[in-house]
């Protein structure tokens, strides 16, 4: 698969770079190339294909909503341990009315989400750059074909693309408000935003931005007052009774899981910006270009589109790195962040050459598919070659699978009703089914699970406290063990259940 994404970075690049002028002027070529883009796209994602321990949890309470049981991991346990609302009822909505598998769902809901974050993202684009536009001049289409490009080539949403989390789906829903605004719908930006916010925490983030720059356009006069007006009553229609249901089904008004106050993760941060450097430098280079470059009065609101685009990219990096914790791998959580420096980017040359054309009538110059397709490779190789994507995806399948079998022998040998507390609770119920309560309550638990699959030797180590003792467990067949935790006035006869599998033997540790 490696070869299939690097040989079809290889082809869609010199195809976009040897036909560009085609593609300017070609409306069927251009939607050729687009349909081209969503392939390498699609394919891109399939590299990873992992569903991760987040989709996991989700799918749990998705279960649980199908079956009647409402939104709960556990039923009767009214603990609302997950932060996206929305995509918990779309990939629940399936399951109800159809019978449908909820992975499978979410896994095609996500793909496809990611596929119509590319093509939004060439939508965008353009509509940002025909802003800048003389009146009666040529569109520049092509400008969105590298924007889509370069989307496509994003690691974090080809990792997350098919994972079965909210994140695509956030994306689509990012661009989507965007896209609205530039628009003039703000009605419609509101609903959307109301919609990423019931999908994200982050989603307060562009509610918050949107409406700012909504506000500072009508005191600019490019608006009137009506249109934030619109936006805050399209997103109240829909925020204000989410967050009464949630008031009386929870009792409180933030999800457990939605932000944690850690101060910023400098080392998390560098990584990021060594890895994405195909998207931060010409962002960095666009940024420069709109304060030095200066354009006429009717490219103003082109300009602030793509100021907008910058200022959610900030802001959502600024709100992940200091309020939310990300443990997943590719920078799970500033996955918007690339695909709005690509638009934002390309939009920029594109609103550049709109607004100060050459005298003399020509097409986008060769130089910006050159610098999409390297851009795109430079992403490419970073899916690839990263230890922090391909790698650390890779891993996470390897210990999803592991503590997914891990719970089917819980629940085969353990009393049913049993309650086992689990650092991964997604992936240890995905084995378990309904046999066992799952949590991470150690003070109710009859075992505790660590957090990853199988070891390569005995754990004996107990760091569970007073109440727990260590019990390990050698996978027949296989070098691994695993470790649990049974409570220390229930072990030997937990650990008496647990032996009596035939692919599980328990060992003693040492002294």
């Amino acid at each position: 698969m490696v070869y299939a994404v690097v040989g079809g970075w290889l082809a869609l690049g010199a195809l976009v770079v040897f036909t560009w002028r085609r593609i300017a002027t070609d409306a069927g070529w251009r939607a050729f190339v687009v349909v081209l883009t969503l392939v390498f796209s699609l394919v891109h994602q399939l590299l990873f294909a992992t569903v991760t321990e987040d989709a996991l949890v989700t799918f749990r309470y998705a279960q649980n909503i199908a079956d009647g049981n409402g939104p709960v991991f556990n039923p009767g346990d009214r603990n609302e341990g997950y932060a996206n609302f929305l995509w918990l009822v779309v990939i629940a909505l399936p399951r109800a009315a159809f019978g449908a598998d909820i992975r499978t769902s979410a896994v095609v809901l996500g793909v496809v989400a990611a596929l119509g974050s590319v093509l939004l993202a060439y939508v965008l684009a353009n509509r940002v750059v025909r802003l800048a536009l003389p009146e009666g001049a040529e569109p520049q289409p092509a400008i969105g074909v590298a924007a889509a490009v370069l989307t496509a080539g994003a690691s974090g949403l080809a990792v997350y693309g098919p994972s079965g989390t909210e994140l695509p789906m956030f994306v689509l829903l990012v661009l989507a408000v965007a896209n609205a605004l530039v628009a003039r719908r703000a009605v419609v930006a509101g609903v959307l935003v109301a919609a990423a916010v019931m999908t994200r925490p982050e989603g307060l983030v562009l509610a918050v931005v949107a409406g700012l720059w909504l506000a500072l356009a009508a005191a600019r006069g490019r608006h009137n007052w009506w249109a934030p007006a619109g936006y805050v009553l399209g997103a109240l229609v829909f925020l204000v009774p989410w967050t009464a249901w949630r008031a009386t089904y929870y009792h409180h008004f933030l999800p457990d899981s939605a932000v944690r106050l850690l101060g910023p993760d400098w080392h998390y941060l560098a990584g990021f910006a060594l890895a994405h450097l195909g998207f931060l430098g010409p962002a960095v280079a666009a940024v420069v270009a709109l304060l030095v470059v200066r354009t006429p009065d009717r490219a103003a609101e082109a300009r602030s589109a793509l100021w907008l685009l910058f200022t959610l990219a900030l802001c959502f990096t600024a709100f992940v790195a200091v309020l939310d914790g990300d443990t997943g791998p590719s920078w799970r959580l500033l996955v918007p962040v690339p695909p709005l420096l690509a638009v934002a980017s390309v939009g920029t040359y594109g609103v550049l050459a709109a607004a100060n054309p050459s005298p003399k009538p020509r097409t986008v110059p060769r130089l910006v598919p050159v610098l999409a397709a390297v851009f795109t490779g430079f992403a490419v190789l970073v899916s690839v070659v990263s230890p922090d994507v391909l790698k650390s995806v890779r891993t996470w399948h390897t210990d999803s699978a592991q503590l997914a079998e891990v719970g089917e022998w819980l629940a085969a040998y353990l009393p049913p009703g049993s309650v086992v507390s689990a650092a991964a609770p997604g992936a240890l119920a995905s084995g378990a089914g309904s046999r066992l309560l799952v949590g991470s309550d150690l003070m109710r638990a009859t075992v505790d699970v660590p957090e990853d699959g199988y070891a390569k030797t005995q754990h004996c180590a107990d760091d569970s406290g007073a109440w727990y003792r260590v019990a390990t467990f050698r996978r027949i067949g296989t070098p691994f063990w695993i470790s649990v935790y049974p409570r220390a006035d229930e072990a030997s006869r937990l650990i008496d259940y647990l032996d009596r599998a035939p692919d599980f033997q328990y060992v003693s540790c040492p002294g």
